[in-house]
């Protein structure tokens, strides 16, 4: 695995996305680690009520699905600028669901906790995404990843130890497990309601079977989710370097 990302650590291939990049330079790179991804089956009817009309939403055999994502990055920062310490590496909780507009598959943010408050207050600002301020702590004992997660206000949690249990494989064309991570933008609102879109780049993803003892998870249910199935689906991601881009909007005049 180690050659894999020295191998490919400099090589920027965009080949593999559904569509172009934007005419315009990226704005900033990141690095995410130890990524778990726990996706749990959502009816349409529950989630249309919670995603803004504007986003289509995306179901894999007729059903919706939510994703629960903690990680925590490194190495962010602004193109052309150094890595600026206290805000160069943070832990992040994602829950998220998917949308495609005009085939271009991408993800909606329900919420995106992080321990950084500069980050936050940046991210809600200039990305109009839901970035949420949280007590957080990632501790690895071997291949075992302790995460953490409590909120600074409310009382939505997650609590998990997790791990990789495959070999790392990489998702066949058409599977489920590419229809859940292969995406390469993400979709907002900004302030007068106009959807957005934050393209991004990065390797396709290398992916391993994971388990996890999820003690805590209210991070669905302080969102009022109806969840189908308690056990959630796991895979788990090592790392991976991540381009984005400047928003643009959805609909051009």
């Amino acid at each position: 695995m180690t050659d894999y990302y020295q191998s490919k650590e400099m090589n920027w291939d965009a080949g593999h996305r559904l569509w172009p990049l934007p005419n315009l330079p990226w704005v900033m790179k990141q690095t995410w680690n130890d990524l778990l991804f726990a996706h749990f089956p959502v009816r349409f009817d529950v989630l249309r009520k919670l995603v803004p009309e504007v986003f289509p939403l995306d179901t894999y055999d007729g059903m919706c699905w939510i994703g629960v994502v903690p990680f925590h990055m490194t190495s962010i920062r602004l193109r052309g600028l150094p890595p600026v310490p206290g805000t160069d590496k943070f832990p992040e909780l994602n829950v998220r669901t998917y949308v495609t507009i005009d085939g271009k598959p991408g993800v909606y943010f329900f919420s995106l906790d992080a321990k950084n408050l500069l980050a936050v207050k940046v991210a809600r600002t200039f990305y109009h995404l839901p970035y949420i301020h949280a007590q957080m702590k990632v501790e690895k004992h071997g291949d075992v990843i302790g995460y953490e997660s409590r909120r600074k206000s409310g009382d939505a949690q997650f609590i998990a130890d997790y791990r990789p249990v495959s070999e790392p494989y990489f998702a066949k064309q058409g599977s489920f497990d590419e229809w859940l991570v292969e995406r390469y933008c993400l979709y907002t609102l900004n302030g007068r309601g106009i959807p957005l879109r934050c393209d991004i780049l990065h390797h396709p993803w290398l992916l391993q079977n994971a388990e996890s003892e999820i003690k805590v998870n209210t991070m669905l249910s302080s969102l009022g989710f109806s969840i189908e199935n308690d056990k959630p689906i796991l895979h788990y991601s090592k790392k991976i370097e991540v381009r984005m881009w400047p928003l643009v909007k959805v609909f051009e005049n």
